[in-house]
């Protein structure tokens, strides 16, 4: 399908479901195609998630025919695959926002329309939350139906293995719809993956599924009786061939595979299983960018995509010859410097949970392929693996999202702090995300290690203190966090070190006269930017370098010969270093006038991250103006 403006009457249209009910099966499929034409110029225009949305126009669309939205709920897991939904559910004109200050967010979200009864931006949250508005369903008296659609990868966590047990053993009236296209962001993996590759793949359940299927889609009122019937003969030769479904085993009448591709099957199907009661699910199988050529034989790169990336694949020679010049990215630089610990120490293995692109590993998974786990979705397990590991002399490395490590912080306190287990944590998304907004926001990840015994914390600031840190980390004989930010890492911003050994925090600025300025702390990557503000305002500037244990000797003599000391930290306010920092001077006899910048007791709302840093007074004219300001309060008191 060419990227190229094409009309949308029948699009045009539609202003909610409802509007779906008049349109013959004809006018459905020609929808279906100005859907995904009006979906490649919506991402062409602002960016965000192309691949998964371009996977599911025909099972959105069927979805929304079939089903009385928003009475009944439709519960889509993760999010990302919803911009078609918005579309049909009178937010299209608003999608020209999608993802900026003001406009629709890129996932579900409840406070943006009825049609979202929960909000995403994790995985594997959806049949848990579906399972809780059937039981209140039930509670209630009501006849409303619920349906979880959830993707393969999404599948791997066990959060969803957690809500299938309890439905099945519940026989709650919940529809759950395994989208299948074999990818998370990266292509699946693991054994379920196998499980589901034999489902699509045995000859013997295609010859079930065909025998039965077509009667069920058109089977009317005895659809109930009829599946039910079937599916007991059916699952008497499944597990006669050792062919049962692992759905079934869990409680649940599995339907499927079907083609997601198909029309006209979903919405007979669909229409006959909404009238089915129980646990039931039915496969999808789908493909990962169906429509756009290049997205199809590389749904991966075309996963996410920039504003105008969608225009320059297809045409591209308009792209430059060589890269832009600049510093790498944190990712970047943290791959290239961990690869090359990992070259010199035998003993290094890295694991991540399904984010080998996100978390810029491919070039380490293509040099030691046999030393990188990818563990699916599997946060949990990702951790508590890694301490199985260094429990035998291993030094393994979790590369994980900060938002994405949240899920795992008991397996962090339980399974490698408790037992001061040498794993070491790449933290990366550390901060503000921008367009991605408050799901994944890497704002509680210094707050809660702060807190925890035996874990250590480095905030590098640049390039020189990431080498550092990293060798560090994998010496050290417990657990440490490195976090770093989505953003450009610079290679060395100088100073000097006030201490010896890698852990020392540097000296960057030091004001010409500290009793009339501030000692100002930056807390890791939001050195760089201070060191301009801090040349402004003739203050003095430490780059930290590490949060725990915290350098108290070296900041108390400093800020004993300032008016007033600074903190600044991409994390929250609540229990993040400043705080800890300003208690300990406190302890210490130190009562300084003392300011704590960073991320507010508040989400903070999607748009630019240059529009989330000024929102929380971290972008360098608010902390020019706010460390200014407050000196000036202090000294001319």
């Amino acid at each position: 399908m060419p990227l190229s403006s094409r009309q949308t009457h029948l699009l045009d249209l539609i202003e909610g479901p409802a509007d779906l009910c008049g349109l013959s099966r004809p006018s459905l499929h020609a929808l279906a195609e100005e859907m995904r034409q009006a979906l490649l110029e919506q991402v062409e225009a602002t960016g965000g998630h192309l691949a998964a949305n371009l996977g599911v126009v025909e099972l959105t669309l069927a979805l929304h025919r079939v089903f009385d939205t928003p009475e009944d709920r439709l519960i889509w897991d993760v999010g990302h695959q919803t911009y078609l939904h918005k579309m049909l559910t009178g937010r299209r004109q608003w999608m020209a926002h999608l993802r900026q200050r003001g406009g629709p967010a890129g996932f579900t979200r409840r406070a943006e329309s009825p049609f979202d009864p929960f909000g995403a931006g994790h995985s594997s949250t959806s049949i848990s939350a579906a399972l809780g508005m059937t039981l209140a369903a039930e509670r209630q008296g009501s006849t409303r139906r619920t349906v979880a659609i959830i993707g393969d990868g999404a599948m791997t966590a066990g959060q969803a293995f957690e809500a299938l047990n309890h439905a099945g053993d519940r026989q709650a009236n919940l529809l759950v719809i395994l989208n299948d296209n074999e990818m998370s962001i990266s292509p699946n993996v693991g054994a379920l993956n196998q499980h589901f590759t034999r489902l699509r793949s045995n000859p013997l359940i295609e010859h079930l599924r065909h025998s039965g299927q077509s009667a069920l889609a058109h089977a009317g009122p005895l659809g109930e009786l009829l599946g039910s019937t079937r599916a007991s003969l059916r699952d008497g030769m499944h597990h006669l061939m050792g062919t049962s479904s692992l759905f079934e085993e869990l409680g649940f009448r599995y339907y499927g595979p079907i083609d997601g591709h198909d029309l006209d099957a979903l919405l007979d199907t669909l229409g006959n299983l909404r009238e089915q009661t129980g646990p039931r699910l039915l496969h999808v199988v789908t493909r990962k960018g169906r429509g756009f050529e290049q997205a199809e034989r590389d749904p991966v790169r075309f996963h996410g995509v920039a504003q105008r990336g969608i225009s320059q694949v297809v045409a591209p020679e308009k792209q430059p010859t060589t890269p832009p010049a600049g510093d790498p990215t944190w990712t970047e630089a943290t791959t290239d410097t961990l690869l090359r610990h990992a070259l010199a120490d035998e003993r290094i293995v890295v694991i991540t949970p399904a984010m080998v692109e996100g978390s810029g590993l491919k070039p380490f998974q293509e040099r030691l392929p046999e030393r990188l786990y990818d563990v699916g979705i599997a946060e949990q397990h990702a951790v508590t693996l890694a301490g199985g590991l260094a429990c035998e002399g291993m030094r393994p490395v979790v590369a994980i999202y900060s938002t994405f490590l949240q899920r795992a912080w008991d397996q962090v306190i339980h399974d490698i702090a408790l037992q001061e287990l040498p794993v070491t944590f790449l933290v990366d998304r550390a901060g503000l995300v921008g367009p991605d907004g408050p799901t994944h926001a890497g704002s509680f990840d210094l707050s809660l290690g702060m807190s925890i015994p035996n874990l250590q914390l480095a905030v590098p600031a640049d390039r020189h203190d990431l080498d550092a840190a990293m060798r560090a980390a994998i010496d050290h004989d417990g657990p440490v966090m490195i976090r770093y930010p989505r953003d450009r890492c610079p290679e060395d911003l100088g100073g000097q070190p006030l201490g010896d050994g890698p852990r020392a925090p540097r000296l960057l600025r030091e004001a010409s006269n500290p009793g009339g300025s501030a000692l100002v702390i930056g807390v890791g990557s939001i050195a760089a930017p201070l060191v301009a503000v801090c040349d402004a305002l003739n203050a003095t500037l430490v780059d930290l370098r590490w949060a725990k244990p915290l350098p108290m000797e070296a900041l108390g003599a400093l800020a004993a010969t300032h008016a007033a000391v600074v903190t600044v930290e991409e994390g929250s306010r609540i229990g993040g270093v400043g705080a800890e920092i300003l208690l300990r001077l406190g302890e210490s006899g130190l009562m300084c006038p003392a300011l704590r910048i960073g991320i507010e007791d508040r989400f903070i709302e999607h748009g630019s991250r240059a529009e989330c840093l000024a929102d929380t007074g971290l972008d360098s004219r608010s902390l020019t103006d706010n460390i200014a300001a407050f000196v000036d309060k202090v000294t001319k008191k």
